[in-house]
């Protein structure tokens, strides 16, 4: 890399993604600055056309290249439920709730997406997943990460998110792996997006 840092508008509130996003993105040259661009989301049950809208809406606003990134728990034995809806879901049965639906039910396995997009323009969007399997703890377990972290176990691993910590949990995280895949874009498409900056 020629020691240029990026730094690309990222439309996003919610510090914790900022965090693990940068993390990710350290040794790509690339830095997530957060605007304050409303989400505009739309209702679906795919992740890559929620955030698809929302990148093309976000550089409606700001006329230069943005990211957007949205993400979902989906457990199987719920159908994949709370899927798109995990933020919602949060704000309203909460970990207890989603532990509730799982109460005397032996198939506990979910995976964690992740989908990043990179608005170049209003029709030029290119979307990144990122994705993780595992299961869901009986019981919160851990005091740091957001949303679901307490109760998702990454396969392979005897711990959940919120107990790895941000740094460790980026490492092998949905939303680290998404990140680094824009990140492999950046370095080998690094010219391009410096001129549409």
């Amino acid at each position: 890399m020629d020691g240029i840092l990026i730094e690309l508008p990222f439309a996003s509130k919610n510090p914790h993604k900022l965090i693990e996003a940068n993390i990710a993105l350290r040794d790509y040259g690339v830095k997530l600055v957060p605007v304050d661009v409303e989400k505009l989301e739309i209702q679906s049950e795919d992740l890559e056309k929620i955030v698809t809208y929302a990148a093309r809406y976000a550089y409606s606003i700001l006329r230069k290249p943005v990211v957007v990134e949205d993400a979902g728990l989906f457990i199987y034995a719920l159908r994949g439920f709370p899927g798109p809806y995990s933020s919602y879901a949060f704000k309203t049965i909460g970990i207890e709730g989603i532990l509730k639906l799982l109460e005397g039910v032996s198939d506990r396995n979910a995976k964690f997406v992740s989908v990043v997009a990179l608005a170049l323009n209003e029709s030029d969007i290119i979307v990144f997943r990122g994705e993780v399997e595992g299961s869901i703890a009986l019981k919160p377990r851990g005091s740091e990460g957001f949303g679901f972290d307490p109760i998702f176990i990454p396969q392979g691993h005897t711990e959940t998110f919120a107990e790895m910590g941000v740094w460790r949990k980026t490492l092998v995280s949905h939303r680290g792996n998404a990140f680094r895949r824009l990140g492999e874009w950046i370095v080998k498409n690094r010219d391009k997006l410096i001129r549409l900056l």
